[in-house]
């Protein structure tokens, strides 16, 4: 799910505890907590063996453990709110590197109909400009992967 290093070090929002979750999230919260894990970049870096292994303790589904990771993911990698990334994650795109390959205004149109839905006719919070902010972030992040390797 990881796209690599990002480009810079982003501290920010990425170091912030995920704490609280949604109450739809609130066992794998506690299995989480129990375990250590108190910021977006220590859920981000979780493989699929320590999810499967929190999840094999009880309480926790691995699915939502997975969910919550590849949001994590994008906190952490190109230093957006976690509300933002969520709503990423429902539209579909669950990597930077499918935000990076996304069009910006398929995004937008994705994400605006996604928004009324949630949210009624109120008036969407996330616009071009924002779309395109994050495509560029994840872009640079994948640059600065494949620049690594």
């Amino acid at each position: 799910m990881s796209c690599g290093p990002s480009p810079e070090p982003q501290e920010g929002l990425a170091a912030a505890s995920p704490y609280p979750l949604p109450r739809h999230f609130s066992r794998e919260q506690e299995v989480l907590q129990a375990s250590g894990v108190g910021s977006w970049r220590q859920l981000a870096a979780l493989s699929d063996l320590d999810l499967r292994r929190l999840a094999s303790r009880g309480g926790a589904l691995e699915r939502q453990l997975r969910k919550l990771r590849g949001q994590a993911a994008l906190v952490a990698q190109l230093n957006i709110p976690p509300a933002d990334a969520a709503l990423l994650l429902y539209a579909g795109i669950a990597s930077c590197r499918g935000l990076s390959q996304a069009s910006p205004q398929q995004l937008l149109t994705q994400l605006g109909r996604l928004e009324r839905s949630l949210v009624g006719m109120a008036a969407a919070r996330i616009d071009a400009a924002q779309v395109r902010l994050w495509i560029e972030r994840a872009r640079a992040v994948e640059q600065s992967g494949r620049s690594r390797n």
